[in-house]
């Protein structure tokens, strides 16, 4: 018998098989496939089947696993195949084309080890007679319901289609059928399994509508997937014919293309030079390769954008008029004229030089006396944008620096965000506050002020967003605070310290006339006409309820009788013109907050009436002093800090040892305890300039003798009498005469700050200086 000859002839089957494990799927009866066989055991087989019958025995193995050839790792039923064609492979393999016959259980096994051989039984299709018509109907039904799936699934051939209709027995079609399906392995051999047709094709009918569910919502989701395709394909050639528009237009191709150019055009523009020109160059070229969906794009063109929107440009010198900006001054602020001195100074400075390098000013005064006014003054007289910024509380230092690229949101710093808001390289950069920066584990901001700050270093600062040099030293700086105290000594050196004393009653009237009065009267809907107020009234307002260094409290004042008198004008309360007499201000503002006797009320022993200077201006401080029976001692109260606590001790040990000369007895100090007190116990004091003041008290005390009135004192004492100088004679002399003093008792060094006070303050108020403890207590006696 030659190896092409095919033998159909199931009767002709041997009763013994060489046994072909299958790994994949079973292979049902009545199939004509190739199976590549790659396992020498597997090759041993088929040769030995080769040489006797040309029968294998196809049975599938229960697990997916080679290595399991025995016959417990086997179903015990199978597809015998006819042997129709073997291949040898360059590999070692063998390809062999069968023709699978017939169905067959094992009975027993030869071998128990490959190659297996087994006795087998051959199996027939079950199909009872009253069945007939039920099969041809399931029949029908597989069919009908696979030409759906067929019709669908472009994996299925013409042939394939073919067969299925040919086959006219009801089990080789529910076999074929299950061969085409993708069902898992263990259940096809389960069909396999199955003798019984009709059953065979009940489940194959499950499977199939299986097939169909899974199909429609495959289709489903190709028709979703091609509606997305379309629509992303019909705006890409929508796109693409824009462009070819735009193009035939001259215009800009698209939003990046557009973006691109302007970004160009502007850098071409700026003619950069060295770094600046290599780095914005690399940034240019790298934002041209960009995909527009990238996160780093938006990243980049930012930079790009803050880079373009910097005044790179030199600023052209400043056209300075003297007299225009003395007249901007004077017309904006009353008073002042330090500062306005030292303004016009500037301008001066700067019309002969004809440049616009910048300067650093720092402004300190207490609350209200109009320094972050003077800021925008000084801008109008240079005829320069304003800028301002506050930064109390901050506490970042990326707040002045910015924060580095890397960062998720970063940003330029407050420096940089300036100058792109005002578009000018010589800005006046209002900095407020400066005394309130703070600290914390992001760094230190007072620290990074100093780069911004000093004119060696700012011509080319570093912001950590632009990483460039930029010059900063045509800005300038105007920095205002409440005290210097807090502010770190580097930064303060780097500043030309102005300051800001308070206002006398007589400057709040006027300024009270000039500014705030019209200023209220626009910001509450009321003209000149329908209020009134006279100086009386104005005088009587400060006395009583503004005595503060500023204006602050006097504009609430005055918006709040306005309010009032809104009221009555729009209720017809009340004839036009209003008139606000001294008489009628506690109907507007209640009762007053300070009265004359309050404070000049110096009568018993023990009273001295001190000047002291805080970060909200001058003010004066009444000291008390009382002696309780006890093993002598000082005790202090009143909130004072611990250089005020050593200037008592001082002023103590000091009258003790003098005090012989006075007239007073040691005894008193043994026998007595001197209870020392500042009022005001909640409100903190500190600094020695009451050293004077508190020895005075002591003395006072213990000689039971009433100073003069209307004399107030400040110096620090040292320990053998000496009177040492004090700091802010111009803010303590303002609240001297706030307050009525008409004698202040100062250092004999501070006679040389005489000459800084105007003398419209000095109006009034004899000045006695001192040199030792004794001096004063010839004048206070």
């Amino acid at each position: 018998m030659s190896d092409n000859e095919i033998i159909v002839a199931e009767k002709a089957l041997p009763e013994k098989l060489f046994i072909v494990p299958l790994l994949g799927k079973p292979i049902f009866p009545g199939i004509f496939t190739p199976i590549m066989i790659t396992s020498n055991e597997d090759i041993e087989i088929v040769n030995q089947a080769m040489e006797n019958d040309k029968v294998i025995g196809l049975i599938l193995l229960k697990e997916e696993d080679e290595s399991a050839t025995g016959p417990d790792d086997i179903f015990q039923i199978g597809t015998a195949a006819k042997i129709v064609k073997k291949i040898n492979l360059p590999d070692g393999g063998v390809n062999i084309f069968i023709s699978t016959v017939k169905r067959f259980k094992i009975r027993k096994f030869f071998t128990s080890e490959a190659p297996l051989i087994a006795a087998v039984d051959y199996l027939n299709d079950i199909i009872g007679k009253e069945q007939k018509d039920e099969l041809k109907a399931l029949t029908r039904s597989v069919i009908s319901e696979m030409k759906h799936i067929s019709e669908d699934n472009p994996l299925f051939s013409e042939e394939m289609r073919l067969n299925m209709v040919n086959i006219d027995n009801p089990g080789k079609i529910a076999d074929f059928i299950t061969s085409i399906l993708n069902i898992d392995r263990v259940q096809q051999q389960q069909i396999l399994e199955e003798l019984d047709v009709r059953a065979r094709m009940e489940k194959v009918l499950v499977f199939i509508k299986k097939e169909q569910d899974l199909l429609r919502i495959q289709k489903k989701i190709a028709s979703q997937i091609n509606e997305k395709i379309e629509k992303s394909q019909r705006e890409y050639f929508l796109r693409e014919e824009i462009k070819a528009i735009k193009k035939e237009l001259g215009e800009p191709v698209d939003s990046k293309s557009s973006e691109y150019i302007k970004f160009k055009d502007v850098v071409d523009k700026l003619n950069f030079e060295g770094e600046i020109k290599e780095q914005v160059e690399r940034e240019l070229e790298k934002f041209a390769l960009m995909d527009p969906s990238s996160s780093e794009y938006i990243v980049t063109r930012n930079y790009l954008e803050t880079i373009v929107n910097l005044p790179w440009k030199e600023p052209k010198p400043d056209v300075i008029d003297m007299i225009k900006g003395e007249r901007i001054l004077n017309h904006d602020h009353y008073g002042l004229d330090d500062v306005k001195e030292r303004i016009l100074e500037y301008l001066a400075v700067r019309k002969l030089k004809n440049d616009s390098k910048g300067s650093i000013i720092i402004l300190v005064g207490p609350p209200g006396v109009g320094k972050t006014s003077i800021g925008k003054s000084v801008a109008r007289a240079l005829g320069r944008k304003f800028f301002r910024f506050s930064v109390g509380g901050m506490r970042d230092e990326a707040e002045i620096k910015g924060h580095r690229r890397t960062y998720v949101g970063a940003m330029p710093g407050k420096i940089i965000q300036g100058l792109k808001i005002v578009k000018n390289k010589a800005p006046v950069f209002m900095i407020d506050e400066i005394d309130k920066l703070g600290q914390s584990y992001q760094g230190d901001p007072s620290s990074a002020l100093l780069e911004v700050l000093d004119p060696e270093q700012n011509i080319a600062f570093r912001d950590h967003y632009l990483d460039l040099p930029f010059d900063l030293s045509h800005i300038l700086f105007i920095a205002t605070a409440n005290t210097l105290d807090s502010i770190p000594r580097p930064l303060l050196d780097r500043m030309e310290i102005i300051r800001l004393s308070g206002y006398i009653t007589d400057e709040k009237i006027e300024i009270a006339k000039k500014y705030l009065i019209p200023k209220s009267l626009k910001k509450h809907g009321l003209i000149k006409g329908q209020i009134s107020y006279n100086k009386t009234a104005l005088r009587s307002i400060i006395d009583g309820y503004a005595r503060e260094a500023g204006v602050r409290t006097l504009e609430k004042c005055i918006d709040k009788i306005n309010r009032k008198a809104a009221r009555k004008i729009v209720m017809g309360a009340e004839e036009l013109p209003i008139k606000v007499a001294r008489d009628k201000l506690e109907s507007y503002l209640k009762q007053p907050f300070f009265r004359d006797d309050e404070i000049k009320q110096i009568s018993l022993p023990g009273m001295t009436l001190g000047l002291a200077w805080t970060s909200m201006g001058g003010d004066t401080l009444i000291i008390e002093a009382i002696n309780v029976p006890g093993k002598g001692g000082l005790q202090l109260t009143g909130q004072m800090g611990d250089v005020m606590k050593e200037s008592a001790a001082i002023a103590f040990s000091r009258v003790k040892q003098i005090a012989s000369i006075y007239g007073v007895k040691q005894e008193f100090f043994d026998k007595n305890i001197i209870h020392l007190h500042i009022p005001e116990g909640a409100t903190p004091k500190d600094g020695p300039s009451a050293g004077i003041t508190m020895a005075t008290a002591i003395l006072s005390l213990a000689m039971a003798k009433v100073i003069k009135k209307n004399l107030a004192m400040t110096g620090e004492l040292s320990l053998t009498g000496k009177v040492l100088p004090i700091g802010g004679l111009k803010e303590k002399t303002i609240a001297a005469q706030r307050n009525k003093v008409k004698d202040i008792i100062i250092p004999k060094p501070n006679e040389r700050d005489l000459d800084e006070i105007p003398e419209y303050i000095r109006k009034g108020i004899t000045f006695h200086p001192v040199e030792t403890l004794k001096d004063v207590l010839d004048l206070v006696f």
